[in-house]
């Protein structure tokens, strides 16, 4: 998604907020309609958070990757799951183990070492992509409270309706029409959107919080790669440095958080 998004960045991002979220929102109403499943919900205050958190979210990250590179911008997305599992400790009264803190801390500084003094990174955008990983965590979290309340797939719905109708509101006023095979990569971007955030969804309300949210960092690798392979984005040896610190605390954090016994 994030490389379909990066191609058609000249688009504006509330823009491809709102065919994001209608494709995917079409392709969940479907699915639920085949599964006799009704779409509405029950938890409405909680779905609507997580509607409002995600989108906003969604259209801020939009935003750092127009004007990023897509690596860095991913990489600053993904400090999320640090402040998921911070909110989660108030808002789930979820536990973690001291010692994750620790490998919490060596992915963060990991992730600050591949962001380095990138002069394409201005300090407004910056704060976007912080502001970004905030609200992930926030919709992250309603997600989470959701669990064992409501269908995942309509946990989903509720999201990209969501940010359909703030993207169509927004998109009233500034309209740019896409082109020629620009609705091929609008059409992807809502399938490969529902795919994800479907999955996503499932994860987070079957495990905690903390194990499924770290795992997001392995993104920035993905991000990395087809940013080089696709925009020539070239790193520095300090980028790779930053991907071990990032891939090095995950590793460890999911071996611990398995274990049984507290450390």
């Amino acid at each position: 998604m994030n490389v379909m998004v990066k191609k058609l960045s000249y688009l504006p991002s509330m823009e491809l907020v709102f065919f994001r979220c209608t494709v995917a929102s079409i392709i969940g109403f479907t699915l639920l309609k085949n599964q006799n499943i009704s779409w509405i919900g029950t938890n409405r205050k909680l779905l609507f958070l997580r509607g409002l958190f995600g989108t906003i979210a969604l259209y801020t990250f939009f935003l750092t990757l127009k004007h990023m590179p897509i690596g860095t911008a991913v990489t600053i997305q993904y400090l999320s799951p640090v402040f998921t599992t911070i909110f989660a400790v108030y808002i789930l009264r979820e536990k973690v183990k001291p010692i994750q803190w620790l490998f919490f801390l060596i992915s963060f500084i990991g992730v600050l070492v591949i962001k380095g003094f990138d002069a394409r990174i201005s300090g407004t955008m910056l704060a976007v992509g912080l502001f970004s990983s905030v609200f992930s965590a926030l919709a992250y979290n309603m997600v989470r409270s959701l669990k064992q309340k409501e269908y995942p797939l309509v946990v989903v719905l509720h999201f990209q309706l969501f940010g359909a109708v703030a993207g169509a509101v927004f998109t009233l006023f500034d309209y740019q029409a896409p082109i020629a095979f620009d609705w091929i990569y609008i059409l992807l971007i809502g399938i490969v959107t529902q795919l994800g955030q479907y999955y996503l969804t499932k994860s987070l309300q079957a495990e905690k919080i903390a194990k499924v949210s770290i795992l997001n960092y392995l993104g920035i690798i993905y991000a990395l790669f087809f940013g080089w392979w696709l925009f020539d984005e070239h790193q520095h040896l300090s980028t790779l440095i930053g991907i071990l610190l990032v891939v090095g605390g995950v590793v460890i954090n999911i071996l611990i958080a398995n274990k049984k016994n507290p450390i």
